[in-house]
């Protein structure tokens, strides 16, 4: 497969949360930045190679072994991140764009190597699961902070947007995976929350509480 191909494969099962749904061309046109006539002219391409479901219309799905490829190239871009963050010391805003250029890696055993040194993670440096090499994961029971009641106490587990620009909000703010959460309040208004987090409290809007997520504490 073509980088190109590889990455139109990594979205639509993105998009189709993990493959299971299917996406409009357009969906894929925006987000991968391109023109809709591009998406279907590769669409057919990946068609004929198996990889794709496309019905005009009706959107499109990975096939069973377009999903198998996209967790392989999910696998190899969130244990190169893991890399990134533990061996070579870049913060997690740094990451993302590096790991896409070494996800396109084909040697499978230097991939199975890299999970053996960082000792088999089954989370990347954003929160999301690492498929191992089978293509199996295991999902996080976690839930978007903005949508918790009051009172609600847990540890920030993942976030929901992994731009450079949010989490260097979140780096300014000293907000982290692993720190603990706890709503004090919810502005009717705006939904703006006034959370403890690390025993300081703060006063967040809605669009920051919509992209953390929590595993929420046991009562």
């Amino acid at each position: 497969m073509t980088r190109s191909e590889e990455n139109y494969i990594k979205t639509i099962f993105h998009l189709g949360r993990q493959g299971m749904e299917a996406v409009s061309t357009n969906a894929i046109a925006e987000l991968m930045e391109t023109k809709p006539s591009s998406v279907t002219d590769m669409i057919k391409k990946l068609s004929e190679k198996d990889l794709v479901n496309y019905k005009r219309y009706q959107g499109v799905s990975l096939t069973d072994l377009g999903t198998q490829t996209a967790l392989g190239i999910v696998r190899k871009h969130r244990l190169w991140e893991v890399f990134l963050v533990e061996k070579l010391d870049f913060s997690w805003d740094e990451i993302h764009d590096i790991a896409e250029q070494l996800e396109h890696i084909k040697s499978d055993k230097l991939i199975d190597r890299l999970d053996k040194l960082l000792d088999y993670p089954k989370f990347d440096p954003h929160g999301d699961p690492i498929p191992d090499k089978n293509g199996d994961f295991k999902e996080r029971d976690r839930k978007l902070l903005s949508e918790v009641a009051i009172g609600t106490k847990g540890v920030c587990v993942g976030v929901k947007d992994s731009s450079t620009s949010f989490l260097k909000f979140l780096d300014r703010n000293h907000i982290a995976l692993g720190h603990q959460i706890e709503v004090l309040e919810i502005e009717e208004f705006d939904g703006s929350l006034n959370i403890n987090i690390n025993e300081n409290n703060m006063q967040i809007s809605h669009q920051i509480a919509s992209n953390l997520y929590i595993k929420i504490s046991e009562q």
